[in-house]
């Protein structure tokens, strides 16, 4: 049997699409939501910075202890760098992210009274955090909605969904906030990722069991 592309109905645009597409999804997978364990902003930053390169239930893992040794901001920024480097060294790219986490700290030591901010542009300003950590934070935490996150998952679904073509995160976040109501612009980030674990996978596609086939451009049907 022979896998074919699965043509779509092309009378639908993508608001249109899109909104079916979310429709679907609530329905598939009603449990989606964060993945990492916080239990405050701080905590959140921190688990998302290490979520880089690196699977939420790994990071889960380290976190179970790390937040237990450094409770506060100025715990990281004052912390040892090779000792924190150690505690975070299953995660990924651990001597990058360390530095990351203790300048960071000492940022929200310095600046902002050992808080995490609320603003978007003020989270920009802090290592290691880019317009999808800031997002993931603000939204998770704050309910301050500045953006969509872009993850793997979601770029992956984006470009197979047909919802953007572009590769660059927040090239791709921009298509999709054109398109997506703002009050799912959270809501999204959670549905698709979780659609990207557990069906639209890397390799392998489900495209046969998939709720999104007929909507999806990049779906194959058999013969």
């Amino acid at each position: 049997m022979k896998g074919k592309s699965n043509p779509i109905d092309m009378k639908l645009n993508n608001k249109t699409r899109l909104l079916k597409i979310i429709e679907l999804l609530e329905k598939e997978h009603p449990d989606a939501k964060i993945a990492l364990n916080y239990t405050s902003p701080l905590e959140l930053l921190v688990a998302t910075i290490l979520s880089a390169q690196c699977t939420d239930k790994r990071v889960n893992i380290v976190t179970k202890t790390l937040f237990k040794k450094y409770r506060k901001a100025e715990d990281y920024a004052n912390a040892d760098l090779k000792e924190l480097e150690e505690d975070i060294r299953s995660t990924g790219f651990y001597r990058n992210k360390a530095r990351n986490i203790k300048k960071c700290c000492q940022i929200l030591v310095e600046k902002f009274n050992s808080k995490v901010p609320k603003t978007m542009e003020d989270m920009l300003g802090l290592p290691g955090v880019a317009r999808k950590t800031a997002n993931i934070v603000l939204s998770n935490v704050y309910g301050v909605i500045e953006g969509i996150a872009v993850d793997t998952h979601v770029r992956r679904l984006s470009q197979r969904l047909g919802l953007s073509e572009q590769k660059d995160p927040n090239k791709i976040e921009r298509d999709l906030m054109e398109i997506v109501p703002k009050t799912e612009w959270m809501r999204i980030t959670d549905l698709l990722i979780f659609h990207g674990r557990r069906i639209c996978v890397a390799r392998k596609l489900k495209c046969g069991i998939c709720v999104l086939n007929k909507l999806c451009p990049s779906a194959f049907t058999f013969d």
